[in-house]
């Protein structure tokens, strides 16, 4: 995909095309399943009126941060699967821009720490490849 920027350097101003290659396609993202749970009891009408908790794994220090502020649109990965080096794991949304977040190691994700469309700080713990 070939992109137009203008960059302005010393005041002097230039017209930049820069093509995007040796880009990692993208594999079909499939729906998670949900782990069986056991039968939990009818809720009241009390509890029905408040929303559930978000299950989350609890970050450890080897938790993998945010570099940035943004919200997470897609979770590539689950947690289970084998994963490579540079292997994208998730996108995350900043500035109205997509990044790529990817796995700095090969190794099995052990912990996915966010869901999609929560917004994370910098630093927040996204996921964890053991």
């Amino acid at each position: 995909m070939l992109r137009k920027f203008k960059i302005s350097i010393d005041g002097k101003e230039y017209l930049v095309e820069m093509e995007e290659i040796g880009g990692v396609p993208q594999a079909p993202v499939v729906a998670p399943v949900a782990p069986a749970v056991e039968a939990a009891p009818t809720p009241t009408p009390v509890e029905a009126a408040t929303p559930a908790p978000t299950e989350s794994t609890p970050a450890g220090n080897d938790a993998m941060p945010s570099p940035m502020p943004g919200t997470i649109l897609k979770i590539l990965v689950n947690v289970g699967d084998a994963v490579q080096e540079n292997q994208p794991l998730m996108i995350l949304e900043a500035m109205k821009m997509e990044n790529e977040i990817v796995a700095g190691k090969a190794g099995t994700v052990t912990g996915i720490h966010v869901q999609q469309g929560d917004m994370v700080n910098p630093g927040e713990p996204l996921i964890t490849i053991g």
